[in-house]
Order: C-alpha cells, then sequence, then structure tokens
C-alpha cells in the first residue's frame, strides 16, 4: 500500500468516526475478529486501528487468519502494532479464546462462488463449522458481551422478481438441488447455531446478512460483475456484461459497511437480525454505465455476452429495520464507491 492509499483509508475512517463515542463500549476492550485479513477483516482492522491512534480509545484487536503473511503484505503499516495479535489457524480448527475477549466479529468465509462449485463439501464444512467453533469457545468466556455473526443474504434464496427489496422476515431459501447453494445453506445452518447457542448457553448474539460491496480492499480480480466492469474499464475495455444486464444488483462501500457493523456490535440487541447493504438497486447496464462515467477522458465501449438463456435476478436489501432500530443509513452513493475504487486500484 502506497502513502496515498492510506491515506484515502484515514479519511473514509474519519467519515465513519464522526461521532467517536457511539463506539466508547470498545474503550479499552479486546476484540477478536475472524477472517482477519478478508475484506470485511481488513476494513474492521483499519477502523479499529484509527479508533485508537485518533481518539485514544485503547481498543485490542485478536485477529484469527489462516495467512499472517496476506496480512504483513496488505497492511504493512499495521503490522508491527503492538494492539493487534493472531491467531494463526482456520476458525473452524479454533478451540480457545483468548480470556480476556469480550467482543466478537464472526467474519470468516469466502463468498467467491468458484469455491461453491469447485469444493461445496470443504466450503459447507468450513462455512457451517466455523460459527460452532467459535461459539463453542465463546462460552468458556467470563465477560463476553456480543457476538456479530457475518452471515449471507443469500440465506433468503431467489429473490422474487416482484420484490425490489428483501426484508429480513421474508422466509424463503436457496436451492437445495443446486450444488452452489452449498454457501447460502451453510450460512443458514450458522444461524441456526447461533439460535442454538443463543438459546442455551444465554450467548448475545446479533447476525448481520450482507449483500453487495465495492470499495478498497477488495480483490478485483474476484468474479463478480461490477468487479469485472471496474476491471475492463481501467485496462481499456471494453465492458463485457456477460447475461442478463437488465439483472439488479446493490453495492455498499465499505466506510458505510464498516459503521454499521460496528454500530452493531455496540448498540444491537442480542437476537437481532439485520440486513447489511444498499438499498438502491440498479440494472447491470446501469452499473456499466456508471463505471464508463468514472473513466475520465475514455470513452469505454460495453458489449454484452449470453452463454446462455438469461436469467434475470434481483439481490437487493430492504434496510427499514436498521434505519428504525439503529438509525443506520448510507453516505456514500454507489457513483462515488465507483469512483473512489477506481481511484484506488490505478494508485496501486
Amino acid at each position: 500500500m502506497n502513502p496515498k492509499q492510506l491515506e484515502m483509508i484515514k479519511e473514509d475512517c474519519s467519515r465513519i468516526f464522526r461521532d467517536p463515542d457511539r463506539f466508547s463500549a470498545l474503550k479499552n476492550e479486546s476484540v477478536l475478529i475472524t477472517g482477519g485479513t478478508g475484506f470485511m477483516g481488513s476494513w474492521l482492522v483499519e477502523a479499529i486501528a484509527y479508533l485508537n491512534d485518533q481518539h485514544g480509545f485503547g481498543t485490542k484487536l485478536t485477529l484469527v487468519a489462516r495467512d499472517i503473511d496476506r496480512f504483513n503484505q496488505n497492511q504493512p503499516h499495521l503490522a508491527s502494532r503492538s494492539d493487534i495479535s493472531f491467531i494463526e489457524k482456520s476458525v473452524r480448527d479454533l478451540i480457545d479464546i483468548p480470556g480476556d475477549v469480550s467482543w466478537i466479529i464472526h467474519a470468516a468465509g469466502t463468498p467467491d462462488n468458484r469455491a461453491h462449485s469447485s469444493n461445496p463439501l470443504d466450503v459447507i464444512y468450513s462455512i457451517a463449522n466455523g460459527p460452532m467453533q467459535v461459539l463453542d469457545a465463546s462460552t468458556r468466556l467470563s465477560n463476553l458481551k456480543k457476538i456479530v455473526n457475518i452471515s449471507s443474504g443469500w440465506v433468503y434464496g431467489a429473490q422474487p422478481k416482484e420484490m425490489p427489496r428483501v426484508p429480513e422476515s421474508y422466509i424463503s431459501g436457496p436451492d437445495s438441488a443446486v450444488i452452489t447453494s452449498a454457501y447460502a445453506e451453510a450460512k443458514r445452518m450458522g444461524e441456526t447455531f447461533c439460535s442454538v447457542y443463543k438459546g442455551q448457553f444465554r450467548i448475545p448474539i446479533v447476525t448481520l446478512r450482507p449483500f453487495a460491496f465495492i470499495g478498497p480492499y477488495q480483490l478485483i480480480e474476484k468474479p463478480w460483475a461490477i468487479n469485472n466492469f471496474i476491471n475492463d474499464a481501467i485496462n481499456g475495455g471494453p465492458i463485457n456484461i456477460l447475461g442478463d444486464e437488465s439483472t439488479i444488483r446493490s453495492y455498499m462501500y465499505p466506510s458505510d459497511m464498516v459503521n454499521w457493523i460496528l454500530t452493531v456490535l455496540c448498540e444491537g440487541e442480542s437476537g437481532l437480525v439485520l440486513n447489511l447493504g444498499s438499498p438502491e438497486g440498479c440494472t447491470l447496464r446501469e452499473v456499466a454505465d456508471m463505471v464508463c462515467g468514472c473513466i475520465p477522458g475514455e470513452t469505454v465501449v460495453i458489449s454484452q455476452t449470453l452463454n446462455r438463456k438469461p436469467k434475470h435476478s434481483v439481490f437487493v436489501p430492504d434496510i427499514s429495520k436498521a434505519q428504525e432500530k439503529l438509525g443506520l443509513e448510507l453516505s456514500v452513493s454507489l457513483q462515488d464507491a465507483i469512483k473512489k475504487t477506481i481511484e484506488w486500484l490505478k494508485l496501486g
């Protein structure tokens, strides 16, 4: 990471913590984050390190991650901090959690659908077993205050076309006859484990169901439409839409994502389930046009490739519950999120 990229991260963190007192519950506390080197984990570490540096929070971080070298490579400015320690192992092999931990964010588990297809049994084992390991270890903590379980918006299954935004109350599920449902089914199982441990052991747990994101620290080679569009555009185009251009998605910028996660950690009532994402749906064609408009001085041709029969789908959350319960809103528009992502990538 170069200094200009780091400055972008700090600017985003300053936006999150305009009211740092809202997160004062974390002062001088110990927080454990699983998936500490992933997209969410990287942003959460940046945010809490910022709270420590700029607002004197004194929060201790323990990251559960399989590859410390990846952390040192991606975030070298945080590599030798005394307030960050590691448990270098997969979350599914986690047995004990340091006794001083009071807050846990379980963010492990890749949403990369290539893994879901190539090794679905491993996906099920890792993603379903991971929260159970965390929950079991948490029963031995003497001062546990809350766990945030990061689930997935895919637990709803296919969103009905006539439903522009899916609420938390919608009861459905993934198609169990499709191999790529392994990820969503495992996330659903993880939510059930959370409910069981909450009921049987009185563990305070909140679940978030994330949708889609775009911003720094997200690997641009991930096989998602907006990533492909940005990657195509910064390499001179053309932007290629694979499939139905009327498919609808929404995207949240990571500074909003972190604000929501930490607010839920500090203020969310145990048992709460909330969607995490933007309610502003756009067709893939609109997203591609938006990416084009963010490449100054260049004309990018948009082409469409239909490898199979077009299949229109919608994946957009209803966030009214988060707004009503915790006053959560979005502060970064999709267009600004795309601009900032392109700037970040060009700086690198």
